[in-house]
């Protein structure tokens, strides 16, 4: 980060003060064909990101593109309805603005839901995943160039990317609300064109579970914040698969329409017990 883009942080977050003055402690990004979990929040303010000084705008299907401040399980929360891709063309820096915001706005917990390619043989179309780790090998890194030393380590830890006890407060709600959970790695690629058959087979031979466009950069640049992070993914198709169907990004979509009221359970009882 450079001293331009702090500037930029300082400057965005001070104009978002003016018309919503409290903290918000607790971030949601949601992912492709979530954003109804921001009919749950009680809205105290909400702004359009082409709105907002120097925020991107969300160019994808099924992101509406706002930024939505508001209580929900009884804490304030800020949501993004719609986030931000490197494969819409945006360099990283913009891609993890809003969750830098987010630190700058009083934000100390961050959850994060994308779609996501199952790659387990037991995986179906609709299961939730909780993310357990990631491996980011396949994208670019959003702390590469300047590092400033007031807003995180020049080589933050990540042996813990997503915070186990937030882990487990999640597995403890989804057995309360009678709601199957699978768990794994998720692999994080630039997108946009969905994997190849031997992609699929390569990433599940690393280790991982499931394979999305998102999620690992944001996570990083939480963690260099020093924010705990919690993140789940929606099965939305399976990419390891004997069939020769083709995946759309309306069935993708879909499939997280239909998965998403499980979801928003899991997330709004996270957010009680945190």
């Amino acid at each position: 980060m450079t001293e331009n883009e702090i500037r930029k942080l300082e400057l965005t977050a001070a104009f978002i003060k003016k018309y919503y003055p409290f903290e918000p402690s607790v971030g949601i990004v949601l992912g492709s064909g979530i954003g109804n979990l921001a009919r749950e929040i009680e809205v105290e303010y909400q702004v359009e990101y082409s709105a907002i000084p120097d925020f991107p705008v969300s160019t994808v299907k099924g992101h509406s593109g706002e930024l939505i401040f508001g209580k929900l399980a009884g804490k304030r929360v800020v949501a993004m309805a719609g986030r931000f891709h490197y494969y819409e063309g945006y360099d990283v820096d913009q891609v993890v603005f809003p969750v830098r915001l987010m630190k700058y706005l009083g934000v100390k917990t961050l959850l994060l839901s994308n779609a996501a390619g199952g790659m387990q043989q037991d995986f179906q179309v609709g299961d939730l995943m909780l993310i357990t780790d990631h491996i980011s090998l396949f994208t670019v890194n959003p702390l590469i160039g300047t590092n400033q030393e007031s807003i995180g380590p020049r080589f933050p830890d990540m042996s813990e990317p997503y915070k186990k006890l937030l882990i487990e407060k999640a597995r403890i709600v989804a057995r309360e609300e009678g709601i199957e959970l699978k768990e794994g790695i998720y692999a994080g690629v630039t997108g946009p064109s969905f994997e190849t058959r031997a992609e699929y087979q390569l990433l599940h031979l690393a280790g991982a579970a499931a394979v999305g466009m998102s999620t690992v950069q944001e996570a990083i640049a939480a963690v260099h914040l020093g924010l705990d992070v919690f993140a789940m993914s929606i099965i939305t198709d399976l990419g390891i698969r004997k069939e020769a169907n083709i995946i759309t990004h309306e069935e993708v979509l879909e499939a997280a329409r239909l998965a998403e009221p499980r979801l928003t359970a899991i997330f709004k009882g996270l957010i009680g017990s945190i």
